[in-house]
């Protein structure tokens, strides 16, 4: 069994009653450890050092579906939640760590001019790992963090160089399955208000 994540997009009412509106199973958002450290923290491999909506708790004011099912009976724990003027505020290309990427490289492919350009971010193989103990030396397998400053390891027709992660390379904002998620808080709240939509998060 693993981890699965759980949660409800919830709107204030006229009242000033949260309430929920749509649960996130509705948007098949699937298993995406790194996505889940990213937003929530929910994650301990030390690349990301400043997950955007951290440990935050249940909020006390949770609508009653939320303080039903998403508490610890039911193997909800690591609550956190964001209402959308936070999510809105986002910058997706802050750095998440203060260095570079254990995990993760930068993968750089020839441009049509010839130059390397970034193609994608990609998480560190023990094949990397390798390729850079034979290029900067030593025994022990090199993570991309353990890599001298400009070291770059070619590998497979590619260039792999270390990377300070972003939110928007861990979770596109414009990329499925999360820009669904963003797309019905943004309606939402053009309706009622940025800070009276509220994303509620847990795990179990």
């Amino acid at each position: 069994m693993g981890t699965d994540i759980s949660g409800v997009i919830e709107i204030r009412a006229a009242d000033g009653r949260w309430e929920t509106e749509v649960g996130l199973l509705d948007f098949q958002l699937g298993r995406d450890r790194s996505a889940w450290e990213c937003l929530f923290g929910f994650g301990n491999s030390d690349d990301i050092q400043r997950p955007l909506f951290d440990s935050r708790g249940l909020p006390p004011d949770a609508s009653d579906w939320v303080r039903e099912t998403g508490t610890e009976d039911f193997y909800g724990h690591s609550h956190t939640c964001a209402t959308w003027a936070e999510v809105a505020a986002i910058d997706w290309d802050a750095p998440l760590a203060d260095g570079p990427a254990r995990y993760w490289a930068a993968r750089w492919r020839p441009g049509p001019t010839g130059e390397l350009v970034r193609h994608d971010v990609v998480p560190a193989t023990v094949d990397l790992a390798d390729a850079a103990s034979d290029i900067f030396g030593g025994h022990m397998l090199l993570a991309p963090s353990q890599w001298p400053p400009g070291g770059e390891v070619p590998l497979d027709g590619a260039v792999y160089r270390p990377v300070v992660l972003t939110a928007r390379m861990l979770v596109p904002p414009d990329e499925a399955p999360w820009a669904q998620v963003w797309q019905t808080m943004r309606e939402l709240a053009a309706d009622i208000g940025a800070e009276n939509v509220r994303l509620v998060v847990w795990f179990g």
